[in-house]
């Protein structure tokens, strides 16, 4: 999905009952960021308006195959076109950053995640937000979580010991089916608490918190010892064998 269909998905009824539902984890686990800087990768900024108010800096990076949507909307911008494997930051300069709508569309989360721990501070956490490959969410693709390539619980947690980072929380939001009736939508918040309270297994999406370890590990290799030539005795320095 582009840009255009990301906005109009967010503008629309169920879009804005999934960003409910998201960002109140989301707020939930980055409850405190005065004087921290906040970055968004991806489509991030319906997650990202209720961090302007205390955050040192919030910024918005979204990928040149989607498409960049001026942010905040009065004011300076605050968003940018990026490739998100290369951004133009720093190492170590970002505390907190929300990962949406990248990973599933990533044709090497790897180095997406890499690269995201290089410039986050020690100790900088990340929310990454993907579509639950079981949940009926990634089955239809009439939703931005319907595109790209949905994760497993065990997918992203060997995505992220790959990526170096320490998993501190997991959760399951949007229980409710992804269909526009006004049935659904009214019901919405019915199906989150019933589906999240059960533990059921068709949530929509999968958000996990993590925390970048501050060291890499150094690759051990192997070097095979010079071979040695046997010395029988002194020789004296300048003097040709005879």
């Amino acid at each position: 999905m582009d840009i255009v269909d990301l906005r109009s998905f967010y503008d629309s009824p169920l879009g804005k009952v999934a960003a409910r539902f998201i960002g109140k984890t989301v707020r939930a686990r980055f409850e405190n960021c005065i004087g921290q800087s906040v970055m968004g990768v991806g489509y991030a900024t319906p997650y990202l308006e209720c961090f302007r108010g205390e955050a040192l800096r919030v910024l918005a990076f979204m990928p040149a195959t989607q498409g960049v949507v001026n942010w905040p909307a009065s004011g300076l911008s605050s968003s940018a076109l990026a490739e998100p494997t290369m951004l133009p930051l720093p190492d170590s300069c970002i505390d907190r950053v929300i990962v949406v709508h990248a990973l599933e569309i990533a044709e090497h989360p790897r180095e997406l995640l890499a690269e995201i721990w290089r410039i986050l501070t020690p100790g900088g956490r990340l929310i990454a937000i993907a579509p639950r490959r079981a949940g009926l969410w990634a089955r239809l693709d009439t939703t931005p979580f319907g595109n790209g390539q949905p994760y497993s619980l065990t997918q992203m947690r060997e995505l992220m010991r790959e990526a170096l980072f320490s998993p501190t929380h997991w959760t399951e939001a949007l229980y409710v089916p992804p269909f526009e009736a006004p049935i659904f939508v009214r019901s919405a918040t019915l199906f989150e608490r019933v589906g999240a309270k059960l533990a059921l297994p068709g949530a929509g999406v999968l958000i996990v918190e993590a925390m970048k370890q501050l060291y890499r590990p150094i690759g051990v290799r192997r070097v095979g010892l010079q071979q040695l030539q046997p010395v029988l005795g002194p020789r004296p320095v300048g003097i040709a064998p005879s």
